[in-house]
């Protein structure tokens, strides 16, 4: 399975942002999905996290309320609606998939990886 992930940008303070991850050469059926982020200088961290189907989401603390991540298993795509964007939300953004139904907010659980897309929030 490949993953493509889109829909970086540069934005003000405020502004949404909407990610796109498609994945080609496979499905997402069964797979739970999440989208990471690295900022500059820090550990890539888990940003949300979805279950196959959709109906377990989960979030870090410092985006919830504020990202929203949704799935279309029909088109094997996956979202990240970021709304208030602020500057600390500035990194490489990746998308992952791991064969497992169950969401994961480890790194090494995802078998998939995207290629990182950037998204810098000015102030």
């Amino acid at each position: 399975v490949h993953l493509q992930a889109s829909g970086g940008g540069l934005v003000q303070a405020g502004g949404s942002l909407r990610l796109s991850c498609a994945a080609s050469g496979g499905t997402f059926t069964r797979f739970s999905v999440a989208w990471f982020r690295q900022g500059p200088g820090r550990e890539r961290e888990a940003v949300a996290q979805s279950s196959w189907y959709g109906g377990r989401t989960r979030y870090l603390d410092s985006v919830n309320g504020r990202f929203i991540i949704s799935r279309d298993n029909a088109n094997n795509t996956v979202y990240l609606q970021m709304n208030s964007l602020k500057p600390e939300d500035t990194a490489v953004y990746y998308c992952a998939a791991r064969r497992m139904s169950t969401v994961s907010a480890r790194q090494v659980d995802y078998d998939y990886w995207g290629q990182g897309t950037q998204v810098t929030v000015s102030s």
